[in-house]
């Protein structure tokens, strides 16, 4: 498809997803899928300030099941792919990762808020423990692979992610271009 032809189609997505990375915007998502044609390429746009990268996950396990079962599917990001927006995005393909002019990604690590209040018997303390770091332990596990997943097919490394992230790594479209991790800008 050359550059007038692909442009017209990202142009025109069939899904719209707008606001936070959540189960309302799932329900919303399944409802556009559902109500889109099942013929062609599909595009879906995403805006976003992040959200619940489980929920993010979860709708690009569903892009990848159709993507298996032979359909194209192309991710158009505007104006702010930040968080889980950006973990959503791994779930495409590099050549199947678009990016509007003058759009900001944010790829940072996982965030946890947690009070753990011991009281009790000294091994169930222990036990309270050991599921926290547990919990912890599979959330890094997770992020490793949605980091893994961005920079497949790119020349950002697992390691500049690593490295990038706990500060917040801001990537305008033209350096995520430069380095390999959408397409191209449209």
């Amino acid at each position: 498809m050359d550059d007038k032809d692909r442009n017209a189609v990202l142009g025109a997505p069939q899904l719209r997803l707008v606001g936070s990375v959540d189960e309302a915007m799932y329900a919303e998502f399944r409802n556009q899928l559902g109500a889109a044609p099942t013929e062609g390429p599909l595009v879906i746009a995403l805006t976003t300030l992040g959200g619940n990268p489980e929920i993010a996950r979860a709708m690009a396990d569903d892009v990848r099941l159709l993507r298996e079962a032979g359909r194209t599917i192309y991710f158009l990001g505007k104006a702010a792919v930040y968080s889980a927006g950006a973990t959503f995005m791994a779930g495409f393909p590099v050549a199947c990762r678009f990016l509007t002019q003058g759009t900001t990604l944010l790829v940072h690590e996982r965030q946890i808020e947690k009070t753990i209040s011991l009281s009790g018997p000294l091994k169930s303390c222990t036990s309270q423990l050991k599921a926290a770091l547990n919990e912890i332990e599979q959330s890094i596990a997770i992020e490793e692979s949605g980091f893994e997943a961005l920079a497949e097919g790119s020349d950002v490394t697992l390691d500049e992610i690593r490295e990038k992230a706990p500060d917040n790594w801001y990537l305008g479209c033209e350096e995520a271009k430069e380095r390999g991790l959408i397409a191209a800008i449209i």
